[in-house]
Protein backbone atom coordinates (compact mmCIF):
# COMPACT_ATOMS: atom_id res chain seq x y z
CA UNK A 1 0.00 0.00 0.00
CA UNK A 2 1.40 3.58 -0.84
CA UNK A 3 0.91 6.17 1.83
CA UNK A 4 1.79 10.02 2.18
CA UNK A 5 3.43 10.40 5.26
CA UNK A 6 2.25 13.35 7.44
CA UNK A 7 4.40 13.50 10.29
CA UNK A 8 7.99 11.60 11.44
CA UNK A 9 7.29 8.07 11.53
CA UNK A 10 10.34 6.35 13.07
CA UNK A 11 12.44 3.61 10.70
CA UNK A 12 9.55 4.70 8.19
CA UNK A 13 10.12 8.18 6.74
CA UNK A 14 9.95 11.89 7.63
CA UNK A 15 6.70 14.10 6.98
CA UNK A 16 5.49 14.62 3.45
CA UNK A 17 7.39 11.39 2.12
CA UNK A 18 5.17 8.47 -0.31
CA UNK A 19 6.12 5.13 1.32
CA UNK A 20 4.89 1.45 1.03
CA UNK A 21 3.68 -0.24 4.10
CA UNK A 22 1.77 -3.35 4.23
CA UNK A 23 -2.13 -3.19 4.19
CA UNK A 24 -2.68 -3.68 7.71
CA UNK A 25 -0.01 -1.33 8.98
CA UNK A 26 -1.49 1.83 6.79
CA UNK A 27 -4.97 1.16 7.25
CA UNK A 28 -5.20 0.04 11.20
CA UNK A 29 -2.67 1.86 12.82
CA UNK A 30 -1.02 5.00 10.44
CA UNK A 31 -4.35 6.68 8.73
CA UNK A 32 -6.13 6.68 11.98
CA UNK A 33 -3.94 8.27 13.74
CA UNK A 34 -3.48 10.57 11.11
CA UNK A 35 0.16 9.89 11.31
CA UNK A 36 -0.83 9.14 6.91
CA UNK A 37 -3.10 9.13 4.64
CA UNK A 38 -3.40 7.24 1.31
CA UNK A 39 -1.80 8.24 -1.84
CA UNK A 40 -4.34 8.26 -4.71
CA UNK A 41 -4.27 10.70 -7.19
CA UNK A 42 -5.84 13.39 -5.42
CA UNK A 43 -3.58 13.26 -2.28
CA UNK A 44 -0.52 12.92 -4.49
CA UNK A 45 -1.14 16.43 -6.38
CA UNK A 46 -1.91 18.02 -3.31
CA UNK A 47 1.24 16.54 -1.50
CA UNK A 48 3.29 19.18 -4.20
CA UNK A 49 1.80 21.96 -1.95
CA UNK A 50 2.24 20.30 1.32
CA UNK A 51 6.10 19.84 0.26
CA UNK A 52 6.35 23.98 -0.59
CA UNK A 53 4.48 24.91 2.48
CA UNK A 54 6.29 22.64 5.12
CA UNK A 55 9.94 23.69 3.53
CA UNK A 56 8.76 27.29 3.79
CA UNK A 57 7.98 26.80 7.19
CA UNK A 58 11.17 24.70 8.41
CA UNK A 59 13.47 27.46 6.71
CA UNK A 60 11.66 29.84 8.58
CA UNK A 61 12.70 27.93 11.54
CA UNK A 62 16.44 27.15 10.78
CA UNK A 63 17.42 30.41 12.35
CA UNK A 64 15.61 29.56 15.28
CA UNK A 65 17.23 26.15 16.22
CA UNK A 66 20.47 26.99 14.93
CA UNK A 67 20.36 29.61 18.15
CA UNK A 68 18.92 26.96 20.14
CA UNK A 69 21.98 25.07 18.99
CA UNK A 70 24.53 27.02 19.82
CA UNK A 71 23.01 27.97 23.56
CA UNK A 72 22.97 24.02 24.26
CA UNK A 73 25.97 22.91 23.20
CA UNK A 74 28.03 25.85 25.12
CA UNK A 75 27.16 24.30 28.31
CA UNK A 76 27.97 20.95 29.78
CA UNK A 77 24.50 20.00 31.81
CA UNK A 78 24.97 18.45 35.15
CA UNK A 79 22.00 16.21 36.05
CA UNK A 80 21.83 15.18 39.79
CA UNK A 81 20.28 11.33 40.48
CA UNK A 82 20.50 9.13 43.85
CA UNK A 83 23.26 6.46 43.17
CA UNK A 84 24.81 3.74 45.08
CA UNK A 85 28.28 3.63 46.53
CA UNK A 86 29.27 2.55 43.57
CA UNK A 87 28.10 4.97 41.51
CA UNK A 88 25.18 3.01 39.91
CA UNK A 89 22.02 5.14 39.45
CA UNK A 90 18.78 3.98 41.38
CA UNK A 91 16.78 4.28 38.00
CA UNK A 92 18.43 5.78 35.04
CA UNK A 93 18.57 9.41 33.19
CA UNK A 94 15.80 9.64 30.43
CA UNK A 95 15.20 12.08 27.81
CA UNK A 96 12.79 14.19 30.50
CA UNK A 97 16.11 15.06 32.26
CA UNK A 98 17.67 16.41 29.11
CA UNK A 99 14.98 18.54 28.90
CA UNK A 100 14.61 19.74 32.04
CA UNK A 101 18.47 20.19 32.33
CA UNK A 102 18.45 22.36 29.29
CA UNK A 103 15.59 24.64 30.85
CA UNK A 104 16.93 25.32 33.93
CA UNK A 105 21.19 25.73 32.50
CA UNK A 106 20.89 26.55 29.08
CA UNK A 107 17.67 28.64 28.94
CA UNK A 108 16.56 26.22 26.07
CA UNK A 109 13.23 24.50 25.85
CA UNK A 110 12.24 21.93 23.69
CA UNK A 111 10.16 18.81 23.03
CA UNK A 112 11.47 15.60 24.77
CA UNK A 113 10.93 13.54 21.48
CA UNK A 114 13.33 15.57 19.76
CA UNK A 115 15.86 14.28 22.47
CA UNK A 116 18.19 10.66 22.03
CA UNK A 117 20.18 9.07 24.45
CA UNK A 118 23.22 7.91 22.41
CA UNK A 119 23.90 5.47 25.40
CA UNK A 120 21.99 3.77 28.05
CA UNK A 121 22.52 6.40 31.46
CA UNK A 122 22.27 3.96 34.43
CA UNK A 123 25.60 4.96 36.42
CA UNK A 124 27.89 8.38 37.30
CA UNK A 125 29.75 10.19 34.56
CA UNK A 126 29.78 11.87 31.68
CA UNK A 127 27.42 11.47 28.34
CA UNK A 128 26.27 12.89 25.46
CA UNK A 129 22.66 13.43 23.83
CA UNK A 130 21.55 14.62 20.26
CA UNK A 131 18.85 17.24 19.88
CA UNK A 132 17.20 16.25 16.62
CA UNK A 133 15.74 19.90 16.18
CA UNK A 134 15.90 19.87 11.72
CA UNK A 135 17.62 17.36 9.61
CA UNK A 136 20.37 19.78 9.46
CA UNK A 137 20.72 20.82 13.11
CA UNK A 138 21.22 18.31 15.20
CA UNK A 139 23.49 19.08 17.75
CA UNK A 140 25.53 16.91 20.62
CA UNK A 141 24.81 18.01 23.92
CA UNK A 142 27.25 16.93 26.55
CA UNK A 143 26.06 16.06 29.86
CA UNK A 144 27.70 14.57 33.08
CA UNK A 145 25.25 12.74 35.71
CA UNK A 146 26.56 13.33 39.64
CA UNK A 147 25.25 11.97 42.56
CA UNK A 148 22.34 14.17 44.92
CA UNK A 149 24.46 14.60 48.04
CA UNK A 150 27.65 16.07 46.27
CA UNK A 151 25.66 19.44 45.14
CA UNK A 152 24.40 19.91 48.58
CA UNK A 153 27.46 18.85 50.02
CA UNK A 154 29.02 21.67 47.48
CA UNK A 155 26.22 24.25 48.57
CA UNK A 156 26.75 24.21 52.12
CA UNK A 157 30.51 25.39 51.75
Amino acid sequence: MQIILLTDVENLGNANEVATVKDGYGRNFLIPRGMAVVANKTNLANLKELVRQHDARENKMLGTYQDLAAKATNVTLRITAKAGESGKLFGSVNASHIVDALASQAGVTIDRKKVTLNEDVKELGSYTATLKLHKEVQPIVNFEVVPENTLAEAAAE
